[in-house]
């Protein structure tokens, strides 16, 4: 099944018209900044709606309802043809028959499928993207692309209310000129008698309501839907409201409704449903959210918490035991954070969370899980350590450590560092925990007018090292169980949880239930321990929204993105990253511990179910060792340029039509005065300064070869002044290959049963390997030389793997990065993910491998030569270049790289395999020569250790003489033009 995300992939954003694209989708506020894939996640937006609103139907004002319902007939039937089998029709009920008509006692898809969903993790900020699209949707009204229908957020609880206000609130303060106002929905009847529109020039009027007080009657809370139905024309969008069986949920079916004539947008982090999943437009889930580095690394530990477990008789020994190996893993964190340097700000104080089952203190109860937990924390601030269990708790955790464990979702494992581990004595857990030089009893400390947390701390200690952040702590208070403990109220402190993520803070352990994860945002936890969370809906709901918010990070001040990414985009330079590089691994994971089996088969089920859609499974394929080991695989690096593209000496150039260029000329003239561009188009002195510049040269800033057409003014102005603030990259040098090219060890495969294909994956990768076992028996006399033969011909290293007709060849390349390649004969293949399956490329690898099984080959005369696919949506290998159809710089991801190296002569080749009629090639070109040649149109010269290098482009086709005149050098259609490249050197 193709997710709605799916489809639209391959429509690039930056070829939606004018008034599609021309959207600031970067600002929030004064201080907040949308992240790339939070923008990335309202360009699919814009993509869907465009489809649905122009492609399939243009929308016109005062058409017909008919026209909409064509606009549904025409999405679903798209959904069809790529693929969609699933029956999703909707048993027919009271409700729906009112509103929908019926086939054969169901209602057809088809009436509900004008939605969107945006599968979105906890933490990711999917709140700003929802206000976001509030104000691309009113601008797509403003310009008549879409209907004024009103809109209507819904979520589901109070709390959540308050934050949208408050992001609102923030947002507002940071456009002047636009302005979200938030209504009560039960004040929409009275709204629509006032002569104040809902869209208006600058404003919008935004209902919002209690997603489970919308009812069909009317109560003291609830209220009736049909007083607010407007004929199904509303734009709804829900922020975690879409919970409740889709065919039962009464609810589900008044969001429908509402928006039967609209559109409905669905806002959450957990999406099981089938239709839910069908209609996402966007997937940045907790797996996806953590594969492209803006969460921790997830590591679920063997070690089980069973010792707490009710029914069971376990020694205090053994629940010592496995609370050791918990809080030996947050010293481990802390000695990491510990080591890193200290002149610099980065990262943060670990913190370990404890959650628990039970907190208070009933009568008909044995003791909650909290206070057992409890008294084992302090049983070892005491100093009452068996030397035994120390010994095994230490010897079992580092075991698993050496192992290394498994970083969900991610095909990778954390690897520890001796070192930090050897340095954990007794007396620095005591130190890293709880804070404290010696051993000591503990003392509790209360604030009167605090009933939720009560910190503790050892008497030997200055400052507390734990903190209970629960409901209510009266039953702790009523029922003795702090009796014999020394309890200090009126402790002078504004709350020890609200300064959780000061840097003074000195809590390391905080242990509660459900009070304080939700909304609760920090970066410091680095262990969770779950105690007898249990394995039902709520608590399978719980642990993955905990680990949720415990995934957040923030390595340097203002990055929210793991460290190797931040560097990897430049953010970082080397030598920040050096310094923090060796202790990032333990900073930058999150390590679980389970109460029981079943417990943490709840959380690993859980989470794949985010990362598993039907029967999906994630391969990893091999680094080709042979190819590339002790070989420097290098590729360009970039830093962000210091000013913009138009002060460039040679800028690249604005694009527009020839006769709109014409009218701006003219409008600019006859306004005359640069007060009126100000106040009529809001722009900057600076921005009139350069527009007046350009235009009185517009051969150096504008190029009308093209098609483009703005129809707007207003458009094409704020286009213009975009150009003015466009930033590009310029070349930075050279860096070592890491982990920049991914895309093998994440082969994503939607099959059932994957055995046969992965039996296959192993032959290939292993062939080498039976090669020089044969030879070894060969050697020994164990073989006679044609055994031998016979054998090595049953060895292969091309295999096929088919399913329903199309095929997958798994070939081993040589010369290739990693083996085995895997090459679809059909491009449209769904079954599999990240493979080679475009025509063009695999054309070029047909004809790469044709040459080089010519003994001639130029190849051979190389020292040394590799080569690797790109993939376009998981690897980080690219030119950067201006794209004028999208105003902005974009990234040119090639198909291929090329490694070549004859004596101190290196060349990074990228070969792109594109026909003719990719018309932006010559951008691309052109940012490849802005960052690659020097002024006289030769190659740049780096150096690398040794190494002297160039970096070149080159585009395959079946025949260069067609390429056009000025781009020619850059076609070839041979192979042996790669390895000639060495010659120009």
């Amino acid at each position: 099944m193709h997710t709605l995300q799916d489809i639209i992939t391959d429509l690039p954003f930056a070829d939606l018209p004018p008034a599609w694209q021309d959207h600031d989708l970067a600002t929030f506020s004064r201080t907040k900044h949308l992240w790339d894939y939070q923008q990335e996640a309202l360009q699919y937006a814009l993509k869907a709606l465009w489809k649905y609103y122009e492609d399939f139907d243009n929308y016109a004002p005062d058409e017909p309802v008919e026209t909409n319902a064509k606009r549904k007939e025409r999405l679903w039937a798209w959904y069809q043809d790529n693929g969609l089998e699933e029956d999703l029709d909707m048993p027919v009920n009271k409700l729906l028959e009112e509103y929908y008509p019926s086939l054969n006692g169901n209602i057809p898809y088809l009436h509900f499928i004008n939605r969107m969903g945006f599968w979105m993790a906890t933490g990711s900020g999917k709140s700003l993207v929802l206000i976001k699209l509030v104000e691309v949707l009113w601008q797509l009204m403003q310009r008549g692309e879409i209907p004024k229908h009103p809109v209507l957020i819904l979520t589901t609880r109070d709390d959540l209310l308050e934050q949208l206000k408050a992001l609102v609130a923030e947002f507002n303060e940071g456009h002047p000129d636009f302005h979200i106002h938030l209504e009560d929905l039960k004040n929409y009847p009275d709204r629509l008698h006032m002569l104040f529109p809902l869209v208006d020039t600058k404003e919008i009027t935004v209902f919002f309501y209690r997603a489970d007080n919308l009812g069909d009657e009317q109560k003291e809370r609830i209220v009736d839907f049909h007083n607010y139905e407007n004929n199904g024309r509303w734009y709804v969008l829900l922020d975690e409201a879409h919970k409740g069986d889709r065919t039962e949920s009464k609810r589900q079916h008044i969001y429908s409704i509402l928006s039967r004539n609209g559109f409905l947008f669905n806002f959450s982090a957990t999406f099981t449903d089938t239709r839910d999943i069908l209609t996402t437009a966007y997937n940045f889930n907790l797996s996806e959210f953590v594969r492209a580095g803006y969460g921790k690394h997830i590591a679920i530990l063997k070690q089980e918490n069973r010792a707490f477990k009710d029914k069971e008789d376990y020694t205090g020994a053994e629940k010592q035991r496995v609370v050791l190996k918990a809080l030996l893993m947050l010293a481990y964190a802390r000695n990491a954070q510990e080591s890193l340097p200290q002149d610099l700000q980065a990262y943060h104080r670990p913190l370990m969370l404890t959650l628990v089952n039970t907190v208070n203190i009933k009568d008909d109860q044995k003791d909650p899980d909290l206070i057992l937990f409890f008294r084992e924390l302090e049983r070892i601030g005491q100093g009452d350590i068996d030397e035994g269990v120390w010994e095994t708790a230490r010897a079992e955790l580092w075991a698993e450590l050496v192992e290394g464990p498994e970083w969900l979702f991610e095909g990778d494992r954390f690897q520890a560092d001796q070192s930090l581990f050897d340095m954990i004595t007794q007396a620095e857990l005591r130190r890293l925990v709880y804070n404290a030089p010696a051993p000591g009893g503990i003392e509790v400390l209360l604030r009167p007018s605090n009933r939720q947390e009560m910190a503790f701390k050892l008497k030997s200690a200055d400052q507390p090292f734990a903190l209970v952040k629960i409901g209510d702590i009266s039953s702790w208070l009523e029922k003795n169980k702090l009796e014999g403990y020394e309890i200090i109220e009126g402790y002078e402190d504004e709350g020890f949880f609200r300064r959780l993520n000061e840097e003074n803070s000195p809590i390391n352990i905080l242990m509660g239930s459900r009070t304080f994860y939700e909304g609760w945002d920090s970066n410091r936890p680095n262990v969770i321990t779950y105690i007898n969370i249990g394995t039902g809906t709520e608590a399978k709901k719980f642990i993955l929204q905990s680990i949720g918010r415990g995934v957040r990070i923030e390595p340097l001040p203002g990055y929210r993105r793991r460290l190797v990414s931040l560097y990897n985009a430049g953010l970082v330079d080397e030598n920040t990253y050096r310094a923090f590089s060796d202790q990032a691994p333990a900073l930058e994971t999150l390590f679980i511990f389970g109460t029981n089996r079943n417990a943490l088969q709840t959380v690993i089920e859980q989470l794949d179910q985010e990362k598993r859609r039907e029967a999906e499974h994630e391969l990893a394929l091999e680094v080709n060792s042979e190819a590339v080991a002790g070989k420097p695989l290098l590729i360009p690096h970039y830093r962000q340029a210091k000013q913009p593209v138009v002060k460039d000496s040679k800028p690249r150039k604005f694009e527009i039509d020839e006769q709109e260029l014409k009218r701006l000329h003219h409008y600019v003239s006859y306004l005359g005065d640069p007060r009126l561009l100000l106040s009529h188009h809001h722009a900057k002195p600076r921005d009139i300064a350069l527009l007046k510049h350009c235009l009185d040269q517009p051969g150096e800033y504008f190029t009308t070869n093209g098609q483009r057409q703005y129809g707007q003014i207003d458009l094409l102005l704020s286009r213009l002044f975009a150009y003015f603030k466009v930033i590009p990259e310029e070349a930075d040098g050279l860096k070592l290959l890491e982990n920049e090219i991914r895309h093998f060890r994440h082969i994503k495969v939607f099959l059932e049963d994957i055995t046969e294909l992965k039996t296959k994956i192993h032959q290939i990768t292993e062939a080498p390997n039976h090669v020089a076992e044969l030879q070894k028996r060969y050697e020994a006399r164990q073989l006679s030389f044609q055994e031998m033969l016979d054998a090595a011909r049953a060895i292969q290293s091309d295999t096929i793997f088919s399913h329903e007709g199309q095929k997958l060849h798994i070939k081993r390349i040589a010369s290739h990065y990693y083996v085995p390649i895997l090459i679809s004969e059909n491009e449209r293949i769904d079954w599999i993910r990240h493979v080679i399956r475009h025509s063009s490329e695999v054309e070029f690898l047909n004809a790469l491998e044709t040459y080089l099984q010519n003994n001639e080959d130029g190849f051979q005369s190389l020292d040394w030569w590799a080569f690797s696919k790109i993939d376009e949506t998981l690897d980080e290998v690219y030119i950067p270049y201006y794209d004028p159809q999208s105003n902005r710089i974009r990234r040119f991801i090639p198909d291929f790289i090329f490694w070549l190296q004859k004596g101190d002569q290196y060349a990074i080749v990228f070969v792109d395999p594109k026909g003719l009629q990719h018309t932006t090639y010559q951008y691309k070109i052109d940012g490849y020569c802005k960052l690659f040649l020097d002024e006289a149109g030769k190659q740049r010269v780096f150096s690398y250790n040794d190494f002297t290098v160039r970096v070149y482009l080159l585009l395959y086709t079946q025949d260069a003489n067609q390429a056009p005149k000025g781009y020619q050098e850059y076609w070839f259609d041979t192979p042996s033009r790669i390895a000639e490249i060495m010659k120009q050197a």
